[in-house]
């Protein structure tokens, strides 16, 4: 995991993370990102489910099973957009690709690593205010996408053993300061040597 760059999907716009995290990849780095289902896109709800819904009519007039494939997924949907950055059909862009890693939710393996945000991606910061946004979770679960509800619920079985580990932190750095006030000079019984 020390080779990654991890980052955390929630709060970020769509189409700038997708730009970055393509551009990293080009340039040899790996890249994980978790909470693609905390992904926000510009604009509103409605007309964005909807252009993504117009692309499921899209599809081969002989036999659908030869694609184009869409997701309903969010981790794939942010991949497949990313694919859309880079050169994925010559060997530097397939490549790049599969140095790309995208989950919904935290993985055990990530609750306790440092993530990362990037601040040009924010929507916090870039979006103005007042401008109607989406998330993408939201959009996948009325598409279709049904792992909703076992992501929210490890996400909030992940929230509170991170909020119990602060609180015991805590704690522990108190006693820690509380014990450095004291002077044990004064408490110290001298050794006699025989």
């Amino acid at each position: 995991m020390k080779n990654f760059v991890i980052i955390d999907g929630k709060g970020h716009l769509f189409g700038r993370l997708a730009s970055i995290c393509a551009k990293e990849l080009l340039s040899g780095k790996k890249i994980v990102v978790l909470r693609s289902d905390k992904i926000e896109i510009s604009g509103k709800h409605i007309k964005t489910k909807l252009k993504i819904l117009s692309r499921f009519k899209k599809r081969t007039n002989t036999n659908s099973k030869r694609g184009p494939f869409h997701f309903r997924n969010p981790s794939l949907i942010f991949w497949k957009g990313v694919r859309g950055m880079l050169p994925h059909k010559i060997k530097k862009g397939t490549n790049a690709l599969k140095r790309l890693r995208v989950y919904e939710g935290v993985p055990l393996a990530f609750w306790k690593i440092k993530k990362m945000v990037i601040p040009s991606a924010l929507r916090v910061l870039k979006l103005a205010p007042g401008r109607k946004y989406s998330i993408l979770g939201n959009i996948s679960s009325e598409i279709g996408w049904t792992k909703k509800n076992f992501i929210t619920e490890t996400e909030e079985n992940r929230e509170s053993s991170n909020r119990k580990f602060f609180f015991d932190k805590k704690k522990i750095i108190k006693i820690i300061h509380n014990t450095k006030n004291i002077n044990f000079r004064n408490k110290l019984i001298p050794v006699k040597s025989q």
